[in-house]
């Protein structure tokens, strides 16, 4: 496996960690078709403000998420470059170890 930089793997560290948490999926999977308003997260996941901006700053920061605002709202997108380092770090993993063959049971 290459040596990573510093910067990258600190974005792979915070990357992981957003993932860990069900609500930062809910939210990365309400984001997967449009970018959202975070009102409209907030509606659609049934949590306070002051919740979800915790969980929006832990994507924002693992570069997952992209906020711009407009007017008095933030509205949020995915920021698909990101996650494809992450899928590519896990590849390396796949691509050079030996994959375990898939056993089948047989009933006797």
């Amino acid at each position: 496996m290459q040596k990573l930089e510093t910067k990258p793997l600190t974005l792979i560290v915070l990357g992981f960690h957003a993932l860990s948490d069900p609500l930062r999926l809910q939210v990365l999977d309400l984001l997967r078709s449009q970018e959202r308003c975070v009102c409209d997260l907030c509606e659609a996941l049934e949590v306070t403000q002051s919740k979800l901006s915790f969980h929006l700053k832990a994507l924002k920061e693992a570069d997952l998420v992209r906020a711009r605002q407009q007017g008095r709202w933030i509205y949020y997108s995915l920021n698909l470059p990101q996650l494809v380092v992450l899928e590519q770090y896990l590849a390396e993993y796949r691509r050079f170890s030996p994959m375990v063959p898939v056993r089948v049971c047989r009933d006797d």
